[in-house]
């Protein structure tokens, strides 16, 4: 008998696509027929719905389940786990939430979640989880993300907005039409481009740079790695050391100054601080001229290439472009805040083809022609408590309780969290400092984890609940960087005794006599109605038409049409300064910032500045640890997504994440292409296996985040996962962003027994007894 084929639509965060089912099982996904460059990320998909990793039941750890919040919570990560029913599940849940908050409050339970586990909005775990957590009576939340913290604090005081970092940037179609000069601070990463939050309807960014390449763009790529620049581009490398990208561009802003290249009309007209921050270039303020050679001193860059890169930009319409991966870093306001000043004296900001950007090459449809119109979402609700953490500060909160922080401004405490509630997202894959994170994970008395497979932080947890994935469910997905929205149809059964997270927190909300909050009497298929309706109301305020619901579900998905007009970053703005102007407290672009003088940060000074990071090669540290590690977004899963799955697995060496090496520094180490290696600081070790890449410039290393966590021991991580290496300190007082791209390191041949990775190993679990 023939087998059963049926297809549905749904949406990934790595691209839209048709689910192919044959008799209940997924045999393929195939790519949306309107995406020109789909991601080869689809392919592990089948593989991991039917994966042996799978969440089946409700479990419990046998330790907690027998002594509760006296249980030894050194054992999260080993303990046997008792598998249990969903009553009992749910009520212990439920008794554990009641418990804690009467006897320590609302401000001891974390309602931890990141918001990569579904491009579906109303199943979306980070929204779904906040919004319990709220209408039960508020949690501890996290303020920022890991992607671009420090970004979304400090661009406000200096342009009055983040919307830039977000991909609200002169779109490519003007570019391609205006810039004759492309100078990409951190490079174009294309690997990067498969990946947009809340689903790609079209991979647009190698399509766009086809395009560009053919016309009259030059394209200067700086970047420790060539791999950073798109292949064909035909672009010029830079090779610059890690975390200097400031210094370079404070090298060009000097020439400029000192050659009257600036555009001081601009200057006057648009900005304020310039004369502070021409002060600090000429040294007057310190008694160090910030010049070309100065630089060249500290990014490895020659000084006559610096000079010469700053007046070709002064002579051409020119884009200064840095990726999200600059901030991510020691002092990673810096490079952001330089971009913007070094653009500034360029003249260009608000001109066709000009100015400054953030965002192309670390996202799909950063700069993608798309109208200004809202993108489907589900609200969280507001958190009664009003309290939150920056998100890179995870283990600081759990660690010191109590203990003074700074952020933006504000003085205040780490809470002392009792419980955390995670749903959603792998923070033992994009915290740093994972042995320290363990440290801190073992302080609080319950964690409970929604997750559909057995993931480093499901094996973490004390109460695990199994959800569903994109594919068992029935979602809507659709990215502001994106003109398409996608229905996402459910395509399988939920996987043996899995549920929805909305299913989940609806019924611990009626257990908590809050399910109205919650729910607002809408089941699943109303809620995506009403998510449609409200996106499409707005839509029509703007002007665009759009069908009805019915009609939508039943095509599967409606598209935007692309803007007859380019979008021009900042264009009313240098039109009209005074009728257009910023939401910084002058109205302009402060090149220096009067509110952040007045927080008196010692680590964040009002204008943009070189500051050494705590670890790069220019460091003390440099002589014990004389190597850079650069950790890339992978190319063959999202985060840890998928890390399991087919495209990942065949990538790895010897079962381990790839470490790129220069081969001259792999000579001096006589590790040989292939051989399996160890990676190392003072903060923990992890295997890797071992690439020769010319492309990777010496004393650096580039290694690709997202292997599940694996650690043999306190000491060795053995599966490759470059977080046991990364320093896990806030980038400054004003963001405490995250610090992951300073890391020094060092590595060497791996010659004593080879340990069996163990991450994908299915973790010890009992019926329950009782």
């Amino acid at each position: 008998m023939p087998a059963h084929i049926e297809r549905f639509p749904s949406l990934s965060h790595w691209g839209a696509f048709t689910a192919v089912v044959s008799d209940g099982k997924l045999i393929a996904c195939e790519p949306f027929e309107h995406d020109p460059v789909p991601s080869a990320i689809l392919q592990s998909m089948p593989g991991m719905m039917q994966s042996p990793l799978r969440i089946a039941r409700p479990a419990v750890r046998e330790g907690w389940l027998h002594q509760r919040e006296h249980s030894d919570r050194t054992a999260r990560g080993s303990d046997r786990f008792v598998e249990v029913s969903w009553d009992l599940a749910l009520e212990l849940v439920s008794g554990e939430l009641a418990r804690v908050r009467e006897q320590h409050g609302h401000a001891s339970i974390f309602g931890g979640s990141y918001g990569w586990s579904s491009a579906g909005r109303l199943h979306h775990a980070r929204t779904l989880t906040h919004r319990f957590l709220n209408s039960s009576g508020g949690c501890v939340n996290q303020a920022g993300n890991y992607s671009w913290g420090a970004a979304q604090f400090l661009l406000p005081h200096v342009i009055g907005t983040y919307a830039p970092v977000t991909g609200r940037v002169t779109d490519w179609k003007n570019i391609q039409a205006h810039t004759e000069l492309f100078i990409a601070f951190g490079g174009l990463p294309l690997r990067n481009a498969q990946i947009t939050s809340g689903g790609a309807g079209a991979h647009s960014t190698q399509q766009w740079l086809e395009r560009a390449k053919t016309g009259a763009i030059e394209f200067v790529i700086i970047s420790p790695t060539r791999a950073d620049m798109p292949e064909g581009l035909n672009a010029r490398w830079i090779p610059i050391r890690p975390n200097t990208d400031t210094a370079l561009m404070l090298g060009m802003a000097h020439t400029l100054l000192e050659s009257g290249k600036h555009d001081q009309d601009f200057l006057n007209t648009h900005c304020v601080g310039f004369e502070q921050l021409a002060a600090y270039l000429r040294g007057s303020s310190d008694g160090q001229v910030k010049n070309a050679l100065w630089a060249q001193a500290i990014c490895g860059v020659p000084a006559e290439v610096i000079r010469e890169l700053a007046l070709k930009a002064s002579a051409r319409r020119t884009m200064i472009n840095c990726t999200w991966s600059l901030q991510r870093a020691h002092r990673g306001e810096q490079p952001y805040w330089t971009s913007i000043a070094l653009a500034a004296m360029l003249g260009q900001i608000g001109l066709p083809g000009g100015g400054f950007a953030f965002g192309h090459g670390s996202i799909n449809g950063a700069a993608t022609p798309r109208p200004d119109v809202a993108a489907p979402e589900m609200s969280a609700g507001s958190n009664p408590i009003k309290k939150s953490i920056p998100v890179a500060r995870l283990a600081d909160m759990l660690l010191h309780p109590g203990q003074p922080f700074d952020f933006n401004g504000r003085a205040d405490v780490y809470p002392d969290i009792q419980m955390v509630y995670w749903a959603g997202g792998n923070p033992f894959h994009h915290h740093q400092d994972l042995n320290r994170l363990v440290r801190g994970w073992q302080k609080p008395q319950t964690v409970v984890v929604h997750d559909s497979w057995w993931t480093p932080t499901a094996r973490r947890a004390d109460i695990v609940l199994p959800a569903t994935t994109t594919l068992e469910r029935n979602d809507i997905g659709g990215s502001s960087r994106d003109r398409f929205v996608l229905a996402m149809k459910r395509a399988l059964a939920p996987h043996a005794q899995s549920r929805n997270d909305f299913d989940i927190y609806r019924e611990l909300s009626a257990r908590a006599g809050c399910e109205q909050a919650f729910t607002e009497g809408r089941d699943e298929s109303a809620w995506i109605r009403f998510i449609y309706e409200q996106m499409t109301e707005k839509w029509r305020a703007k002007g665009f038409s759009a069908p009805g619901f019915d009609a939508f579900w039943e095509t599967g998905h409606i598209e935007l049409p692309e803007p007859e007009q380019d979008f021009i970053l900042f264009e009313a703005f240098r039109q009209s300064p005074q009728s257009h102007a910023l939401g910084t407290p002058s109205g302009r672009i402060e090149l220096y910032s009067e509110k952040i003088a007045a927080f008196a940060y010692k680590d964040s000074p009002p204008h943009p500045c070189w500051i050494e990071p705590l670890e790069w090669l220019g460091a003390p540290e440099a002589k014990d640890w004389p190597l850079h590690l650069v950790t890339s977004q992978p190319a063959d899963k999202l985060h840890s997504q998928l890390d399991a799955g087919t495209v990942s697995r065949e990538a790895k060496i010897q079962s381990r994440q790839r470490v790129l090496i220069n081969p001259e520094n792999a000579r001096q180490r006589s590790i040989t292409a292939g051989a399996l290696v160890r990676v190392f600081n003072a903060r923990g070790s992890c295997m890797a296996g071992a690439v020769l890449d010319s492309n990777v410039m010496p004393g650096v290393l580039v290694m690709s985040t997202g292997a599940w966590f694996d650690p043999e021991s306190k000491t060795l991580e053995r599966h490759g996962n470059p977080n046991v290496l990364t320093m896990d300190v806030g980038s400054s007082s004003l963001t405490q962003a995250p610090s992951a791209l300073s890391a020094l390191v060092d590595v060497e041949a791996w010659t004593g027994e080879v340990p069996a990775v163990q991450a994908f190993e299915m973790p010890v679990l009992t019926e329950n007894s009782h």
